[in-house]
């Protein structure tokens, strides 16, 4: 009787860790953002475990019949499509009402896309702020009017058709000179990581289609104050 938060991999499957695979295979039920992708991952493992999806579209309807078979005794693992479920995911309403009702929940370490971008960034890592997906459209300007004078690093996701549209409006609320770091295919045979400052970066994506899952990190404005004063020094 027990909910386990299973990371799996952004990209490389070998990045699995050796406990997940063991949990995996011990569970009764693998709840799966899409059955398919982790069906996959599944097979790959050489595992056989029943799947059952929860995911953005279902998660209010299937939270209170989880943690009611979880309560009778079921052992599940939730995973997501790539990375550690209830980072920017469903998953937390599901962590939640198991806490809430005393059942035991259990997560494992493993892969997510926001740290090896934040540390391939070169920009500082001692305080960040998360911000993952900005608002579509509603309370997107206020969001961002709020984060201009943020002093930490902050680490955004982006898909890919709006990453040209988020550089233009960093570029606007946090000034063209910004330093940012998109990370692009994490992990995967055609990663990228493209540094420089907002207009730079927005130069190299602007012509050409891109693909893949993004990663966006920028420079907080505590940073860009002490970069215009070591150069006032020199």
């Amino acid at each position: 009787m027990k909910l386990y938060i299973v990371p799996t991999p952004i990209g490389n499957l070998e990045d699995i860790t050796l406990r997940a695979i063991n949990v995996l295979k011990s569970v009764d039920v693998v709840l799966a953002e899409d059955t398919r992708t982790s069906g996959n991952l599944l097979k790959h493992l050489g595992i056989s475990k029943p799947l059952q999806s929860y995911h953005i579209h279902n998660e209010h309807q299937t939270v209170a019949r989880v943690v009611e078979r979880i309560r009778k005794g079921e052992t599940m693992a939730l995973v997501s499509d790539a990375g550690t479920p209830a980072v920017s995911d469903p998953g937390f309403l599901l962590v939640r009402a198991c806490i809430r009702e005393g059942l035991p929940v259990e997560c494992l370490p493993g892969p997510t896309a926001f740290v090896p971008a934040l540390v391939n960034s070169g920009l500082p890592s001692d305080r960040f702020t998360f911000e993952g997906f900005l608002p579509h459209k509603k309370g997107r300007q206020t969001r961002l009017q709020n984060l201009a004078n943020e002093e930490r690093t902050m680490i955004f996701y982006e898909s890919p058709h709006r990453l040209v549209k988020a550089l233009q409006q960093f570029a606007e609320y946090f000034g063209a000179d910004r330093q940012v770091c998109v990370s692009r295919e994490l992990s995967k045979m055609f990663e990228e990581n493209v540094r420089g400052t907002v207009t730079e970066v927005i130069a190299h994506f602007g012509e050409k289609a891109v693909k893949g899952e993004i990663v966006i990190v920028v420079a907080g404005k505590a940073d860009e104050k002490r970069k215009s004063d070591e150069e006032d020094e020199d």
